[in-house]
């Protein structure tokens, strides 16, 4: 079993290292909260998932998250997602995610809430 060991300044007071699977939700979540094409050098890192915050939400644009999804997690070898799920909100979108480090390991089921308002997806 490998362990995957890092930093976190966000929310941290004392303890700043993550590791295995806290790093890793990190990790997703920092790719979900960068529009795509914003960090230099990695054009195709971050999501578009904020361009589909404000399209009615038809089954194509289900599908296009459900795709965007699937293609950020895909950048992470550490992570399998084993399902999602897609709940329209008043002022966002939540997307629970039931994900996995590295296949074998238990899975753990996490939402992640698209803000509208405040432009940030978080864990709740």
């Amino acid at each position: 079993m490998a362990t995957f060991v890092g930093f976190n300044t966000i929310g941290q007071f004392k303890k700043f290292t993550l590791v295995d699977l806290e790093l890793i939700k990190r990790d997703l979540l920092n790719a979900l909260n960068i529009r795509q094409g914003q960090v230099v050098g990695r054009p195709g890192y971050g999501t578009v998932i904020w361009d589909y915050l404000f399209e009615n939400q038809t089954q194509d644009t289900e599908r296009n998250i459900y795709n965007e999804i699937q293609r950020v997690a895909g950048g992470d070898p550490r992570l399998y997602i084993e399902s999602i799920d897609l709940f329209p909100q008043e002022n966002g979108i939540l997307i629970q995610l039931q994900i996995a480090p590295v296949p074998g390991q238990t899975a753990e089921l996490v939402s992640v809430f698209f803000d509208q308002q405040s432009r940030r997806a978080s864990y709740i």
